[in-house]
């Protein structure tokens, strides 16, 4: 059966890879609402936009006439909330944007979703959820064991982490309060194409290629669970038709690795796909920096649970999964030139404010 889902921030990084699932890979109509903010890039929808069944509309979530609008023209059945500011170094410099789009937003979007929620009846109202999708960060940071479960006690270090943990709260009360049905996924650290090139790995990419040095905050040692966008979506949608009203479920990749395992790798990956003009190897490039306030040591993700209980696994490791997103950017100068507008590849995340956008 075909369903309808409004996707908020459908024009980001992981909105735009469920885009494109979702129009590639199913029959369902996806209702696509991003603000087009800095990181979110119509380009990114790899033609997936051009389909009949992709409607796309620029607007805020905070803008409560404007989303009771779209619910009530496209009547769906998920709302799928993904629309965040999410790069922490951001959030350090200036948190304020933050706490707009990930709590008022999300507390915005509970209230419409509340109200129509409400108005459905018969199967409809059996079969509707609102899922919100976060991140692994709300859990603050791990020692050198241990993994973080769906049941890992809240303690947020940045302002970033602390505005999706907040909205987190907003999304249980509301199914506790108000019975309205919902699922929140928390996710490790996502990588693959069209992920804008402030993120480690696309920066990295793309400061090898124009033999720029290699920025490693601190020592290089704080360990994230890496999880290929691909299999990313794919919970996500098992999560929003199967997974049950007003759990928690844990998204990862089963790939630990320290930051400077990670960009080694991508230097023995470009030596080996495009080597310096100099015969020199892109790991000389790399230097060490200072690390960023509050930079929390270590995430791991435990998804045992939606494994064991909605049948899903990743299929990438992070070897196979690298290499792909490698040759992808390699392969897409041009959409790197379209989304970076005057990004100029700082590091932001040292309490200055960035130099404001003409």
């Amino acid at each position: 059966m075909s369903n309808t889902v409004l996707l908020t921030g459908g024009a980001g990084f992981i909105g735009s890879a469920l885009v494109r699932y979702l129009i590639n890979d199913t029959d369902h109509i996806v209702i696509n609402v991003d603000k087009l903010t800095y990181a979110g890039s119509l380009h990114s929808l790899g033609g997936a936009d051009a389909s009949e069944r992709h409607h796309f509309h620029c607007e805020d979530i905070v803008d409560a006439v404007k989303m009771r609008e779209l619910v009530d023209q496209y009547q769906p059945d998920f709302i799928m909330h993904l629309a965040a500011e999410s790069h922490v170094d951001r959030s350090i410099d200036g948190p304020g944007e933050f706490i707009q789009t990930n709590i008022v937003g999300t507390y915005t979007l509970l209230e419409v979703a509340r109200e129509y929620y409400e108005g459905l009846s018969g199967e409809r109202k059996e079969r509707f959820r609102f899922h919100h999708i976060s991140t692994d960060e709300v859990y603050g940071s791990l020692g050198d064991s241990g993994l973080f479960t769906e049941t890992t006690r809240y303690k947020p270090n940045s302002p970033y982490s602390a505005s999706k943990a907040s909205s987190d709260h907003l999304v249980r009360a509301w199914n506790k309060t108000y019975k309205l049905p919902v699922v929140i996924s928390n996710c490790s650290n996502n990588y693959g194409p069209f992920q804008f090139p402030e993120k480690l790995i696309p920066l990295v990419i793309q400061k090898a290629l124009s033999g720029q040095s290699l920025p490693i905050y601190g020592k290089g040692d704080n360990i994230r669970d890496w999880l290929y966008v691909d299999d990313h979506v794919k919970a996500l949608w098992k999560i929003v038709t199967d997974g049950d009203d007003g759990e928690v479920y844990n998204v990862g990749g089963h790939n630990e690795k320290t930051n400077i395992e990670v960009v080694e790798t991508l230097c023995g990956i470009l030596d080996q796909l495009k080597p310096r003009d100099d015969g020199k190897t892109y790991a000389e490039q790399i230097t060490f920096v200072a690390d960023r306030p509050g930079h929390d040591r270590r995430y791991a993700i435990d998804a045992q649970k939606i494994e064991r209980e909605l049948g899903w696994t990743p299929a990438e490791t992070f070897e196979s999964g690298i290499r792909k997103t490698i040759e992808w950017y390699l392969d897409n100068d041009e959409w790197i030139a379209k989304v970076s507008g005057d990004y100029d590849g700082t590091r932001l995340g040292a309490n200055q404010q960035p130099a404001a956008k003409s």
